[in-house]
């Protein structure tokens, strides 16, 4: 099970800090995603980490703004977004999959957690 957290309503500028607990099963072996969804947009990749080995993965319109990490110790996923612009205002979803085929694609992912609002004001 995964559950998201720490959207809001920020200005442009500003950063957040989402969550995404997981629970229910070992996720030591996933690929943890991010993934946002504007009204009206296909849902999109953000970016991703590999839990074992720690390598992460960018969307182009988040790299350096963005960061992903891990804690194993508090089972959750984090993503901390500065500079954010307007145009990252979307529902934010964590996911999770052992081995998806392509890990930009949320179609990949087996699990969800439900979403978190994001919006950024300009």
């Amino acid at each position: 099970q995964l559950q998201a957290c720490g959207g809001g309503s920020v200005q442009a500028g500003g950063s957040l800090k989402l969550a995404c607990a997981v629970s229910g099963r070992t996720f030591s072996s996933y690929i943890m995603g991010w993934f946002r969804q504007a009204p009206g947009k296909e849902r999109d990749f953000v970016s991703a980490i590999r839990w074992g080995g720690g390598s992460t993965y960018y969307a182009d319109s988040v790299k350096g703004r963005f960061t992903i990490s891990r804690d194993s110790d508090e089972n959750t996923v984090y993503l901390q977004m500065n500079s954010l612009k307007p145009e990252d205002t979307a529902v934010y979803y964590c996911a999770a999959d052992l081995r998806p085929g392509n890990l930009y694609v949320p179609g990949a992912y087996v699990f969800w957690g439900q979403g978190t609002q994001v919006t950024v004001s300009s």
